[in-house]
């Protein structure tokens, strides 16, 4: 862990120079300087100058600190991250979260717990008012985040980057994220643009996780990964945006989709949807072109399993223009870039994904 500042103990020492005199004073003063930042909800925060300890709260707030490589300023972590890992790569990556201290429970963390590890700043995934509300009941400044998303609210995913950069003097770790996510979206468009519509099979996904487990009919408007294939969605005839949607069963008939893939976080109630009668005679299901992919909706997005299994379906669809990719190692490099670890096999080993759907 990072060194503490204990600015009760600055306010001691800042008495004793005042006798000693010389130049202490400005040192003193020096540790204790702030500055003033704009968090995701437009508010202005005052924060220390030097930050060295921070919490982090809310959906995909750990995930972002993670991808800063700013775990060593973590001096606490909600009672979730003391849990099983699965479906979370960052969690993987750090099994040392266990052993920090716990500051409450998931979502939104304890404040007695909170202010008892005395961090610098709070940083929560959450709302304006919640964030007024922890600084103003903790005393310790508090930022609110946004975790966007890699469709229509990818600005703000790099906008709470940025920001988490500033507040941490990171800024060049969040450029290299930004930069390494978008070359890696171009790289997957630039492979299939040019591929005529005719001769792209039409997909559907189904089993998505929001908000637990579904069945074959929870799917996504544009969903990430087959914008970034251009892939031909049936579900893109809805006009969804990027909405999570339960679908009806007939609906799904009627698309008669070439090929489906099955989010394995719904694996057990996709599994039990692929064994109604009807379904029977879908074209995917006759011709078994039934693929796993790997969830990415767990505590919110994970940004580096969207990538992972972009590739992966890419492999699938496309195998020439991917012919060069094996998705299980370029899941890793991802994983790596983003998390430090390359988890793919912990998430594969618990989850499943990145082969043809088990229906045995």
């Amino acid at each position: 862990m990072r060194k503490r500042k204990r600015y009760g103990v600055a306010v001691v020492m800042l008495a004793l120079l005042i006798v000693i005199g010389g130049c202490g004073n400005q040192q003193v003063e020096e540790e204790m300087e702030t500055v003033k930042i704009e968090d995701m909800a437009g508010r202005e925060v005052e924060v220390p100058k030097d930050v060295d300890e921070i919490v982090g709260l809310g959906a995909g707030c750990m995930r972002l600190i993670t991808y800063m490589d700013a775990v060593e300023y973590l001096v606490g972590v909600e009672e979730y991250e003391h849990e099983d890992p699965r479906g979370r790569p960052y969690a993987w990556a750090n099994p040392e979260f266990s052993e920090l201290p716990s500051v409450g429970s998931q979502h939104t963390g304890e404040m007695e717990l909170i202010a008892a590890q005395d961090p610098d700043v709070i940083f929560r995934a959450s709302s304006a008012a919640e964030a007024d509300d922890y600084q103003e009941r903790t005393g310790i400044p508090t930022i609110d985040l946004r975790v966007g998303d890699l469709n229509e609210n990818r600005d703000a995913f790099y906008k709470t980057l940025r920001l988490i950069g500033q507040v941490l003097d990171k800024e060049d770790r969040a450029e290299e994220v930004i930069d390494y996510t978008e070359s890696t979206i171009r790289d997957l468009q630039n492979r299939t643009e040019d591929i005529p519509s005719e001769e792209k099979p039409e997909v559907y996904v189904g089993g998505v996780l929001h908000r637990g487990g579904h069945d074959l009919r929870s799917t996504y408007g544009n969903y990430a990964p087959f914008q970034f294939v251009n892939a031909k969605d049936v579900a893109d005839n809805l006009d969804l945006g990027t909405e999570h949607v339960m679908v009806d069963d007939e609906m799904i008939i009627e698309w008669d989709p070439d090929i489906i893939f099955i989010d394995m976080g719904s694996y057990t109630r996709g599994a039990l949807t692929l064994e109604k009668p009807q379904y029977e005679m879908l074209s995917a299901v006759q011709d078994e072109n039934l693929y796993g992919v790997l969830p990415y909706n767990w505590y919110t997005i994970n940004y580096g399993t969207v990538l992972a299994n972009s590739y992966y379906i890419g492999t699938v669809l496309y195998p020439e223009e991917f012919s060069d990719i094996t998705p299980e190692e370029k899941a890793d490099e991802i994983y790596e870039k983003l998390v430090g670890e390359p988890v793919f096999e912990k998430m594969q080993r618990d989850l499943g994904g990145f082969e043809e759907f088990p229906r045995d």
